[in-house]
């Protein structure tokens, strides 16, 4: 009786010994690839996970006036476990911050156990006043010279204006070109050294003065006055163009 020896030498290439380790791997590869198949997330799972995180942000972060906001998330691995959750998914994220360009919401299924972070991106766009022709420093500005434009807040440097009504009869403080929006360190609504009414109010009653601006200030900001009657120096919000108010 004849006996097939099927032990090789340790370092052997003996066809046979390459051909059951090509086998071997073959049937590995395939079991991992079959197991990982077997917990990736579909694709309608993965839609309703970011379908879920844009949602969540749309119901938390507040809406531009006269705007808009949109939330894009970002692509997610296939790879990642996830079910057809018996219960809708929960969403939640530690940064609620509007000004953010990415906030990440974490989506999760407490029932299947499992949870994933998705990046969701904002674009926030609202009307802001932009300029209709260039202006040079200390021009005065006229209902002429600007005009609204919806733009992406996220990109503005600082705070703007979102009505006409709120630079009209501004100076500008510097150089500005056509179609610039009009940011508020770019006028002061009062200017230093101008002269401003002083308007005092206490128990419904309001008493004006005149007075002298010392430094520059936009709508709503405090800025220093010399009172021209008393030369007293006081603190004041600037509530108008030409106009400033102190509450007691």
């Amino acid at each position: 009786m004849m006996y097939l020896n099927t032990s090789f030498p340790p370092n052997s290439k003996h066809p046979v010994k390459c051909f059951f380790n090509r086998i071997i791997k073959f049937i590995g590869a395939s079991l991992l690839f079959f197991s990982f198949s077997s917990l990736s997330a579909t694709q309608e799972q993965i839609a309703q996970i970011q379908n879920a995180a844009e949602q969540y942000i749309l119901d938390t972060i507040e809406q531009p006036q006269g705007g808009a906001l949109e939330a894009k998330s970002a692509n997610i691995d296939s790879r990642i476990f996830a079910t057809d959750c018996p219960i809708p998914l929960i969403t939640s994220s530690r940064s609620t911050n509007q000004n953010s360009s990415n906030i990440t919401v974490l989506v999760e299924c407490p029932e299947d156990n499992w949870k994933t972070y998705v990046s969701v991106r904002l674009k926030r766009t609202g009307p802001q006043v932009s300029l209709n022709v260039p202006m040079n420093k200390g021009q005065v500005i006229s209902a002429h010279d600007v005009g609204i434009s919806m733009v992406d807040l996220q990109r503005l440097r600082r705070q703007g204006f979102s009505t006409t009504n709120a630079v009209i009869g501004a100076k500008v403080k510097k150089n500005l070109r056509v179609g610039d929006i009009i940011e508020q360190n770019d006028i002061c609504v009062v200017c230093r050294n101008d002269t401003v009414t002083i308007k005092a109010a206490k128990s419904g009653m309001t008493i004006t003065t005149k007075g002298v601006a010392l430094t520059d200030g936009a709508q709503g900001e405090q800025i220093r006055v010399k009172n021209s009657k008393s030369n007293r120096i006081i603190d004041a919000r600037v509530t108008g163009i030409s106009e400033v108010t102190v509450i007691f």
